[in-house]
């Protein structure tokens, strides 16, 4: 089923401003809050599918790699944020921020389920690097990531044995703490989190002897990327949940991936073209010769037509790379070059000198060549 388009879901036009991408979001969060729609499923999905369009509009560089190639562009092997394991938590925690506080009067948030504050592990970026031929057909890689993974001993609570848990003293367990002071307009209440767990709603009694109440521990995963083709240098692919783990529980950072291109030893990439320098001897070029060029597949063999002139480009239709949307390919541009030589034996200076008194050597001018002849004359001068 094709995604829908992130402006679409949004409302917005393409030219919106940064500005107008976030006030259009909190526009459809407040109205499809699961709060306001309790047991209604299609607006807890209109919900997520505008955090997952702000996710990508709202941050420059994924929007502009959306603008470029679509949700191709934005996403990875995990589908990135908004994916389909996405829930409503995963939301609060990344969004929550953006609405001044939360959604004080939709079912109570700020102290409510979700007042708690719930962890998010950092995004690790790593850089993988492609030849031609991956980018050409698509890859699988597995890398190995070095990252901060849950305690096995105590499963990433922190806590040993996983029950020395008590509700923070200061907050009762909602992880805020309400204050109230007075202005010129009167009693204000504010809401914050709780100084004393750091909005946990909860303390660890008895710390694991393996992470000393972290949750975390240094480690390392091996991780599999499935890669499409056509990507190119510099592009990002985000998978989702193979960052470093959140502090006792929470939603794992991010595996931001790099793409890194190796060079060719005879091809050059110029967007989804091919470029390849033929090097001909001069007599191969007058007279024709049969070539070998270098392609993504193997080489291919084509003959060069008796005549051709330095710098012609011929072009193999189809031999470039493919549109990372899989629409289309590029071709592989052969460029002529001719090759002279700095040495010659005596019989090639004997063979060049009768050459030379040859008409074709310099040939009669036609009023086309005349006026190229004219135009270099006066360059050099």
């Amino acid at each position: 089923m094709a995604k829908k388009d992130y402006y679409e879901i949004l409302g917005i036009n393409r030219n919106a401003t940064l500005t107008e991408i976030k006030t259009a979001y909190r526009k459809k969060a407040l109205q499809y809050h699961p709060d306001k729609n309790q047991g209604d499923p299609a607006a807890e999905e209109k919900f997520k599918e505008a955090a997952a369009a702000y996710e990508v509009l709202g941050n420059e560089q994924k929007k502009a790699r959306y603008d470029q190639y679509g949700h191709a562009g934005v996403e990875g092997a995990a589908g990135g944020f908004g994916g389909e394991g996405m829930t409503v938590e995963d939301i609060f925690s990344h969004f929550g921020d953006i609405f001044g506080g939360g959604f004080s009067g939709f079912g109570g948030f700020q102290g409510g389920r979700r007042g708690r504050k719930v962890n998010k592990g950092s995004n690790l970026r790593v850089k993988v690097k492609l030849t031609l031929n991956d980018i050409a057909n698509g890859a699988e890689k597995k890398i190995k990531v070095n990252k901060y993974v849950a305690c096995k001993p105590c499963d990433g609570s922190g806590a040993k044995n996983g029950t020395a848990y008590s509700d923070c003293s200061t907050c009762h367990g909602t992880g805020q703490v309400t204050r109230v002071s007075n202005t010129f307009l009167g009693q204000m209440q504010s809401t914050s989190p709780c100084p004393a767990c750091g909005g946990e709603g909860k303390t660890i009694t008895n710390k694991c002897d393996s992470c000393y109440g972290e949750g975390i521990v240094k480690d390392s995963e091996v991780v599999s990327l499935k890669i499409p083709a056509g990507v190119a240098e510099g592009m990002q692919m985000s998978v989702s949940g193979k960052g470093n783990a959140a502090r006792r529980g929470g939603i794992n950072g991010d595996l931001i991936v790099v793409i890194e291109e190796e060079k060719h030893p005879e091809l050059i990439r110029d967007g989804n073209d091919l470029i390849h320098y033929l090097y001909l001897s001069f007599p191969g070029a007058a007279m024709g010769v049969p070539v070998e060029i270098p392609t993504i597949e193997g080489k291919v063999k084509i003959r060069v037509e008796p005549g051709t002139q330095p710098g012609k480009i011929l072009r193999l239709r189809g031999k470039g790379l493919p549109e990372i949307n899989g629409y289309g390919r590029g071709d592989l541009l052969v460029n002529i070059n001719v090759w002279v030589p700095k040495n010659l034996s005596k019989e090639e200076m004997a063979a060049m000198e009768k050459f030379r008194e040859s008409e074709n050597f310099i040939p009669n001018p036609t009023k086309e060549d005349k006026s190229f002849f004219e135009r270099m004359k006066n360059y050099f001068e």
